[in-house]
């Protein structure tokens, strides 16, 4: 056969070399994948917070802070602050860069509040949790105010004379007022008095008359 009808074929050697270094490349493609996998599929992290879980403050602060470990994204992010008396959180929490910042009511008591937090990750996966901190005294509440008592001017009776006041009765009026028995007993001899003077007087008139009537007749006699 003429020599450019012959076909030739590479030795078996040489073929295994190349499916060696294709099958090297490959994995190694494919390990390198495998490690930057963990870093492009986690999930943003909580990293701190303001106040720190379970810590002891003197009183409530006015807001809440947590920090992620990269910007959530502001849809879908929640943050409820429950204390004693019930929820203080107020209005809605705002994002800034990696911060997510929760205002908290005027009026915070003493005692064990907590927080729950739901934040939208950056790749848009929700995540969430829960803390607790405590508060020894209340915080933004007005002072208890107690009322003036007004003074009672009590005025007592002058040179001994005794004063009957009227006090009011069921109905709302004012009992009338009732001389004391002293006084009545004294009008009552004054009338009797009088009444006498003028017995004894008329009883006069009558005696003088009749001696009058008398004498004259004795006279004419």
């Amino acid at each position: 056969m003429p020599d450019c009808l012959t076909t030739r074929r590479p030795a078996p050697r040489t073929t295994r070399r190349r499916a060696a270094r294709g099958g090297a490349a490959v994995a190694l493609a494919l390990g390198a994948s495998l490690a930057a996998a963990p870093g492009a599929w986690a999930h943003d992290r909580l990293v701190s917070t303001d106040p720190a879980a379970d810590a002891v403050l003197e009183q409530a602060p006015e807001q809440v802070v947590l920090t992620m470990s990269s910007p959530p994204v502001g849809l879908g992010t929640q943050v409820q602050v429950t204390g004693p008396t019930g929820v203080v959180s107020t209005g809605e929490p705002r994002v800034v860069d990696e911060t997510v910042t929760q205002s908290l009511a005027g009026e915070r008591p003493a005692g064990a509040y907590e927080v729950q937090w739901r934040v939208t990750s950056s790749d848009g996966h929700p995540i969430s949790g829960s803390f607790t901190f405590t508060a020894e005294t209340a915080a933004g509440g007005a002072a208890a105010t107690t009322a003036p008592t007004p003074d009672v001017v009590t005025s007592s009776p002058v040179d001994g004379a005794t004063t009957a006041e009227a006090s009011p009765t069921a109905d709302g009026e004012a009992d009338p007022v009732v001389d004391a028995p002293g006084d009545a007993a004294a009008e009552g001899e004054g009338v009797s008095t009088g009444v006498v003077a003028a017995v004894v007087v008329a009883v006069l008139a009558v005696l003088a008359g009749v001696g009058a009537v008398i004498a004259r007749r004795r006279r004419r006699g």
